[in-house]
């Protein structure tokens, strides 16, 4: 017997349907920050995504769940979204990979889900009002008390504004990246590299450190509040500031690091939060979107090349305009809204992009930065080595 689901609005406004994945014993109440992805394919990719904390995605795609889930393809080692909104469940996955069904994964890691709902009416919803706190409510009979208490559970909801995630979703302890790049088929041991990356994982994604590893770079990942000094002390040639959910301001830890790695002229490149938290670093500031950007098909300028590129975004924040110091350049500008996309400093090696080069999924469009950071890497190292050697 199916059990029924309801999404209920802050602005009241009621959605219902089915329920799939994590049923719980009778009645479960999952609550988030709603925003509509308009990716047509990854939807594991999506939800494993640690970006999406705090959050109920819902996917504009009609079919979700049609090639199942491996164990390969996921972001993370769990997923990371409060829940998933779907038009349409299909009845039978089929997939040569397939190792399990989405409705099994999200019942195995705890994750509510609703379907058959009209996903048309509420991203409309979405792209008239902004994101919208909400609430997913299962049971086996949705009664009016349950709808009343859905409805007040997403108003009290403190959104994301404020909020530090990264610190929830960061790793405990450092690591080197050991699995590989994502086209090797030999992955390469990390002491065969040509440069030690020191990744901050503010929720970080794996095919960013398959990209960095195919860039040939050995990759050691730490904690989102480690300090610049420790960083420094594993002697990186570069620094890369990872993706993450939440509030950028709330993580005055990270700013705090990146402004003393920036002292050393060291190279560094942020993506998503990574961007954001290098941009307050050098004196910028953030804000909330209205709905962000969530999807594969979102089109950025390059302004120094005269080229648009298509783009995987998944952001709710961004750089203000209006509060640019002197020491920034903007290199990319979003062609939806004209937002900045990517920003590099004027005098040190440092640059950042706000949507998704590794992709994973969406457009390897924008892939080409991690071999630009690469070279920045290079020319630093030149720099440094013909430093020594006057010095000799």
């Amino acid at each position: 017997m199916p059990q029924f689901a309801l999404l209920a609005l802050e602005d009241g406004s009621l959605f219902e349907g089915i329920a799939f994945g994590y049923l719980g014993q009778s009645e479960v109440f999952a609550v988030g920050e709603v925003v509509f992805n308009t990716a047509m394919t990854g939807y594991q990719e999506i939800i494993t995504d640690p970006s999406y904390a705090g959050q109920l995605i819902t996917l504009t795609y009609p079919h979700i769940g049609n090639v199942g889930i491996n164990t390969d393809d996921c972001e993370s080692n769990t997923i990371h979204a409060k829940g998933l909104i779907i038009r349409q469940l299909p009845l039978l996955a089929s997939n040569w990979r397939q190792q399990m069904t989405l409705d099994a994964f999200m019942k195995e890691q705890k994750i509510v889900g609703i379907t058959d709902i009209d996903t048309r009416r509420l991203t409309r919803v979405l792209r008239t009002q902004g994101a919208l706190k909400g609430c997913i409510y299962t049971a086996e009979k949705i009664t009016q008390e349950g709808i009343t208490l859905a409805i007040e559970k997403a108003r009290a909801f403190s959104g994301l504004a404020g909020l530090d995630l990264a610190i929830e979703v960061t790793t405990k302890a450092p690591y080197v990246w050991q699995e590989g790049g994502l086209w090797a088929l030999q992955p390469k041991a990390p002491e065969q590299s040509q440069f030690h990356v020191v990744a901050y994982d503010f929720g970080i994604k794996k095919t960013i450190l398959r990209c960095l590893t195919d860039a040939g770079c050995k990759v050691t990942v730490v904690p989102a509040k480690t300090p610049a000094q420790e960083v420094l002390a594993l002697q990186p040639h570069g620094v890369f500031l990872s993706n993450g959910p939440g509030d950028p301001q709330a993580c005055d830890y990270a700013i705090t690091a990146i402004q003393h790695l920036l002292e050393k002229n060291i190279p560094i490149f942020g993506i998503c939060l990574g961007h954001q938290l290098l941009a307050l670093a050098l004196q910028a500031k953030t804000h909330k979107m209205k709905f962000g950007h969530h999807g594969g098909n979102h089109p950025v300028k390059a302004l120094m090349l005269n080229q648009v590129m298509i783009t995987s975004q998944n952001h709710g924040f961004t750089v203000d305009d209006n509060a640019l110091p002197e020491c920034i350049e903007v290199t990319h500008r979003s062609l939806f809204d004209g937002t900045i996309q990517g920003i590099k400093h004027r005098s040190k090696p440092a640059f950042g992009f706000q949507g998704h080069p590794e992709a994973g999924p969406g457009p390897n469009d924008v892939r080409g930065l991690f071999a630009e950071f690469v070279t920045m890497m290079q020319n630093h190292h030149a720099i440094v080595t013909a430093n020594e050697l006057e010095t000799v």
